[in-house]
């Protein structure tokens, strides 16, 4: 549907036009309007972004129809319109003169329209898809860097950013609406790439982003609380992820370290276990944390080779990262010790992300934002620890699951010595009362340590920064690689990165 103009959707070159009819008939989609000359050459859901010869997508949103901006899109060259009952509802769309496709659930084949309107293009690549609730960007780097320790062409689909081999591109979402993904996986195509590994969300799941994509592996990592303001509950966020597990990847890969990973087994699935779950096909031994912070374990595989893994991503939880990396890439053809050297010079934006500049402590940014995730960067973390104290500056998103904000706020304190509760990106709640949520969280946890309260995001990093000493760690948490913060529908420029970096300079001048 519209929204704020955005840059122009990136878009292969121009392909065989698609005719209508045959779009219907093979996606049994109803059509009224009929033309047997009529043909599409692109998909788009965004009336801004049409172009022409365009099929635009006006499918229901939370709070307005995509529908409404059809005679935007239809001035801009639609060619065809893709709509609901509700849909055709509207005047523009009654009154068009261009073919008008109906479907009772249009998200639903939205996807296999645009990968028949792009040529089928994740058939021309292995797309290495990996969900759970953390861990999908480590992931999917560790894969991106395997694949290039093996001579792969290689892109590289997530949160913090798109790859194209070398170029770089932003990421509005951590995966793409489906017009844009088949639209990229063509552009991959058609520039070389062979191998392309992506983050898949719950939410990518449930509205049906990927469908249409042919997955050579599907990966699992974990499921915690996150995203209940979505999925209202953790069984219906769990059947979101097990979407992807539904056949349609010719190899799985799932870490059984929860309970939520267990449920997805099947006979063919390929397992892994950082912690020594009895019978997982891949098991990770030997793990040694070295002085830096780096680790060293072994990876043994299914067939009791192993390999010697180095990372400099600490905490099991990225002992579990690494293991399910080389599963994946083993499966699409890259032997753990041809992907493991490329491991070991990996960093990812905002994960565990080190900011050293010869301070007497260390200091990291995580994008951890949900209580597991917190609790494990901190028992991570404090392995880091010369004698000194762990100091954690926090705070909660607005307008996502404010049931996790108490529970963060304890998984927190208890792990700190000092938390600082702050402003992450409040949206459109008022922040006091989010810091008040993480607070009473906090405050109710037994034995918590000190607790301070700094709205300002970069003033409570400064003061984190100002408490230290030598041998403490500071760790500011949840918003990792971002660039801005997103107040009142203002979104700001802000790097925490380079807030901790400034704080750390200021420090020592």
């Amino acid at each position: 549907m519209s929204a704020a103009p955005s840059a122009p959707s990136l878009r292969p070159a121009l392909r065989r036009p698609i005719p209508v009819a045959e779009l219907s008939e093979h996606l049994h989609i109803r059509w009224r309007n009929e033309s047997a000359a009529a043909a599409v050459t692109g998909v788009t859901m965004r009336a801004h972004d049409v172009r022409p010869g365009d099929l635009f997508a006006a499918v229901p949103g939370s709070k307005v129809h995509g529908a409404d901006f059809a005679g935007e899109a239809l001035a801009a060259g639609a060619a065809a319109v893709l709509t609901d009952s509700e849909g055709l509802t509207r005047p523009a769309v009654a009154a068009a003169p261009v073919p008008v496709l109906v479907h009772p659930e249009p998200r639903a084949v939205l996807g296999p329209v645009a990968a028949e309107v792009y040529g089928r293009p994740s058939e021309r690549l292995r797309v290495l898809g990996v969900t759970g609730t953390s861990g999908k960007t480590t992931v999917s780097h560790l894969i991106e860097a395997g694949l290039r320790a093996a001579g792969r062409s290689t892109g590289l689909i997530g949160t913090v950013l798109t790859r194209i081999g070398e170029q770089e591109l932003p990421s509005s979402f951590t995966t793409p609406e489906a017009p844009d993904l088949q639209a990229l996986f063509a552009v991959m195509a058609d520039n070389g790439v062979t191998d392309v590994g992506m983050e898949v969300s719950s939410h990518a799941l449930a509205y049906g982003r990927v469908d249409g994509t042919q997955f050579a592996v599907a990966a699992f990592t974990n499921l915690s609380q996150d995203h209940l303001d979505f999925h209202h509950d953790m069984e219906q966020y769990f059947g979101a992820k097990a979407r992807l597990f539904d056949g349609r990847a010719r190899v799985e890969v799932v870490c059984v370290d929860d309970a939520w990973g267990a449920r997805l087994v099947g006979p063919e699935t390929v397992t892994v276990s950082a912690t020594g779950a009895p019978g997982a096909d891949w098991q990770a031994e030997d793990v040694v944390t070295e002085p830096d912070g780096h680790q060293r374990f072994v990876a043994v595989d299914p067939e009791g080779g192993r390999t010697a893994v180095r990372l400099r991503l600490p905490g099991m939880f990225n002992v579990a990262n690494g293991l399910v990396a080389l599963a994946c890439l083993q499966a699409a053809g890259v032997e753990p010790g041809v992907a493991a050297p490329g491991f070991d010079a990996l960093t990812v934006p905002g994960r565990v992300e080190l900011v050293e500049l010869g301070q007497p402590f260390r200091a990291f940014v995580d994008y951890a934002h949900k209580p597991a995730a917190v609790a494990a960067l901190l028992d991570a973390l404090r392995s880091q620890l010369a004698g000194g104290r762990l100091i954690v500056v926090l705070g909660c998103g607005g307008e996502r699951d404010a049931a996790k904000r108490q529970v963060m706020g304890a998984a927190a304190t208890t792990r700190a010595e000092l938390l600082v509760v702050t402003d992450d990106n409040p949206r459109g709640e008022d922040p006091a009362e989010i810091r008040a949520a993480i607070l009473a969280g906090a405050q109710a946890a037994p034995g918590h340590g000190d607790i301070m309260e700094i709205g300002d995001r970069r003033a409570a990093i400064a003061a984190a920064v100002d408490q230290a000493k030598a041998g403490d760690v500071v760790v500011v948490a949840g918003k990792g690689h971002e660039t801005g913060q997103e107040v009142d529908g203002v979104r700001y420029p802000f790097s925490d990165v380079d807030e901790l970096t400034a704080a750390i300079r200021r420090a020592a001048s």
